[in-house]
């Protein structure tokens, strides 16, 4: 067993997904969201989407109640919850969808997902329109869709969250708690059709308290550093990791 831990760990892929766990630590206690947008596409890459995917779901609900405590009496419950509620069903169908598709080709949507998303945020382009219950629900069935398809929950609910008035902090709260519930939630689909696998399990436990120390990082440099520069700097490194993702 050990020898084959060791296997897993001490290598180039172990360590590149190290440095950038660390930075999508960084980023989820930030901002409230990063982990799947910048590890799915990442893991994929090193592991395959049928390694990568779970492990990167696995990891999420770990660490997914980690932030809600600091941020509850910010959050607007009354658009969270239907758009939650909507997702938690649909990731269900997204894990299905996972397990059909050839790896190469899941590889380039998740790549294309996020790199679509970072050029979305950098461009400025944000939905202004009203945002209704059924809208809301419209919005979480396909954040749910893509979280078990790919990992990656956020662009929809992200741009969608933007469109509204809230302050930041009210936007990061709402984010951080669709995100804490809808992580918990994505990974039952993995362990009911059985493909949580030993080496998944090594190296999620591995990679863990690397994630959950960045995130604490994230949180301290909140009110910190200026919201704008390091806006520029994420969205920068997450249409790089789409870009490497959509053509590797």
């Amino acid at each position: 067993m050990l020898d084959h831990i060791l296997a897993l760990v001490l290598t180039q892929e172990f360590a590149i997904a190290t440095v950038v766990t660390a930075i999508a630590g960084v980023m989820r206690g930030y901002a409230g969201f990063g982990t799947a947008i910048v590890l799915a596409p990442v893991y994929s890459i090193l592991w395959g989407p049928v390694t990568g995917v779970p492990m990167m779901l696995a990891m999420e609900a770990l660490i997914a109640w980690q932030l809600i405590p600091s941020v509850w009496w910010h959050i607007n419950f009354r658009v969270v919850t239907p758009i939650v509620g909507a997702a938690c069903v649909t990731v269900w169908l997204g894990f299905q969808l996972l397990l059909m598709i050839e790896p190469d080709a899941l590889k380039r949507v998740i790549g294309a997902t996020v790199f679509g998303f970072g050029v979305l945020m950098a461009s400025g382009w944000r939905y202004h329109g009203a945002r209704p219950l059924w809208l809301n629900g419209v919005v979480g069935a396909i954040s749910g869709l893509l979280k078990g398809l790919t990992g990656i929950s956020g662009p929809p609910v992200i741009l969608y969250f933007l469109a509204g008035k809230e302050a930041a902090r009210e936007h990061r709260a709402n984010l951080i708690l669709f995100f804490g519930v809808l992580s918990a939630m994505a990974i039952l689909p993995p362990i009911w059709h059985g493909r949580m696998s030993l080496d998944i399990i090594i190296l999620t436990a591995a990679m863990l308290p690397v994630l959950i120390l960045f995130v604490q990082v994230g949180v301290r440099l909140f009110g910190i550093i200026d919201e704008r520069w390091f806006r520029r700097v994420a969205l920068t490194f997450v249409i790089l990791v789409g870009a490497v993702a959509l053509v590797g």
